[in-house]
């Protein structure tokens, strides 16, 4: 029996020789603690299978769109003192992304989207860098971003909160405890007016943030929740893939 062909760790040379895919599409996480409740893998689990629903659905709508095996670590610096919380400096990433470019563009795979799921992920600067000199148009999606959560949760929470969790509830219940095992999510706000006001900002050393390390109350999450959301959420990358396929980066602007 063969896999799900817009995955890459699941189909086959024969497979994708003769699909062609349209754009490669690379899930980018991280590895750390999630509160008392959630796995350390949240962020991956959440990237990947954002990455897989979306492909599917623009699978079905014609578009050869294909996951390749997500990348597990992120930027952690701020989390080193908490016990395999693994950190991958942006230097590092910029090298990984590097060598995945280069061998698309060497293979003429033209388009890849980073589907990024760690707020500590940015790579915008990356992307910038490698641009100039590559023929592959990249770009990233950070999918909580997508879509306001507002219309879902009444305290999304910035790490581990009702958002995650009840992705998590959704996605992955048999590697979450009950709420009744998670902490509050309390964040300790800085001493700093204008990184409170949010017009400047310098990184969190998580330990004095949360006792819990978690930020935001998951008190109110609930797997339905969850998958509505995320229903959302990959209909509108789905879309996102179906029309970066179809897009000429020679003729990216509108007159």
């Amino acid at each position: 029996m063969s896999g799900r062909p817009w995955v890459l760790a699941e189909t086959n040379w024969k497979t994708v020789s003769a699909e062609h895919p349209d754009v490669a599409v690379l899930p980018w996480g991280a590895t750390e603690a999630h509160n008392w409740h959630l796995p350390y893998s949240t962020d991956n689990i959440e990237a990947e299978a954002v990455s897989v629903e979306s492909a599917r659905i623009a699978w079905e709508r014609g578009t050869r769109a294909i996951v390749l095996p997500g990348i597990p670590f992120g930027v952690n610096t701020g989390q080193l003192d908490i016990p395999f919380c693994v950190n991958m400096n942006p230097s590092t990433q910029m090298a990984v992304l590097s060598d995945i470019v280069h061998a698309l563009e060497s293979q003429e795979v033209r388009k890849l989207v980073i589907v990024n799921g760690h707020g500590a992920n940015d790579f915008k600067n990356m992307i910038r860098e490698l641009q100039p000199a590559s023929n592959v148009f990249v770009s990233t999606v950070t999918f909580y971003m997508v879509v306001d959560p507002a219309k879902y949760f009444a305290e999304p929470g910035d790490h581990a909160g009702e958002l995650e969790t009840s992705l998590i509830m959704h996605l992955a219940p048999h590697l979450a405890l009950p709420l009744t095992e998670a902490g509050p999510g309390r964040e300790r706000k800085s001493k700093l007016r204008a990184i409170r006001e949010g017009w400047a900002w310098a990184p969190r050393q998580w330990t004095k943030v949360t006792a819990d390390t978690g930020v935001g109350d998951p008190k109110a999450a609930s797997a339905e929740k969850g998958r509505r959301y995320f229903e959302e959420v990959t209909r509108k990358i789905a879309d996102y893939f179906v029309e970066l396929a179809a897009f000429d980066p020679e003729r990216a602007y509108e007159d």
